[in-house]
């Protein structure tokens, strides 16, 4: 088994995410304008010294002389891949030589005879803001510098045309901790509550009616309590 790819990437932990319906107007389980501390401060490693896969990444999976199995995967924001024939796979927070042991075994048990699987990790999120929902663009955004919710929404080209603007969440890893916290971006338009600072690793999510089937299948299956507080 073999794992791939040599670049410097940071350590963080892993995101859940989750929203709430998406009527116009504020609410929802996450606690509003609340003070997210400080994520953790990141540690240069080379994937050689067990770098953590997070949501959002994109991992490439060869499997030896199997064309159709092999590809580039994104981790979902329930941290998964789905795979042919073995279909879900647990993927964050493992190294890639732990996946590569998992994906093996998947299809060693029902599929392939002594399969030859390498597993690299093609892109990370570790050093970038990531911006999903209801925006013009969503994608992860390189950071180096102070940023802030707005400016951060504003690098996804803005929010688009069915976004709930008193609904935006952003997800941290703090401690080792998962939080979130909700925010209204018309209050904060209108100086009406503070533009908070945003972090390299953070999720911001914009709740819109155009969320992506990955986050309904969150809302409709992750226990509300588990999410919305430190665990």
């Amino acid at each position: 088994m073999r794992s791939t790819l040599k670049l410097p990437v940071f350590a963080a932990g892993s995101l859940a995410l989750a929203l709430g319906a998406c009527a116009d107007k504020p609410g929802g389980p996450i606690p509003y304008n609340v003070t997210l501390a400080p994520p953790d401060q990141p540690r240069a490693l080379s994937l050689e010294e067990n770098y953590r896969i997070a949501p959002l990444d994109t991992v490439t999976v060869n499997v030896f002389r199997q064309k159709d199995l092999s590809g580039d995967y994104e981790v979902d924001l329930t941290g998964r891949i789905s795979m042919p024939l073995i279909g879900s796979i647990e993927a964050v927070d493992l190294t890639t030589a732990q996946l590569d042991q998992k994906v093996t075994a998947a299809y060693a048990k029902k599929y392939l005879v002594n399969p030859d699987v390498a597993v690299g990790v093609k892109s990370s999120t570790r050093r970038a803001v990531t911006v999903d929902g209801a925006v013009k663009s969503s994608g992860s955004y390189p950071i180096n510098g102070p940023l802030t919710l707005l400016q951060a929404i504003a690098l996804s080209g803005g929010a688009s045309e069915d976004a709930n603007l008193r609904r935006v969440a952003v997800f941290r890893t703090v401690s080792g901790q998962r939080q979130a916290a909700a925010f209204d971006l018309q209050q904060i338009r209108r100086g009406q509550a503070v533009d908070p600072p945003i972090y390299a690793g953070d999720i911001v999510v914009v709740d819109g009616s155009g969320v992506k089937d990955t986050q309904k299948r969150i809302l409709n299956n992750i226990p509300i309590l588990s999410i919305f507080r430190p665990f």
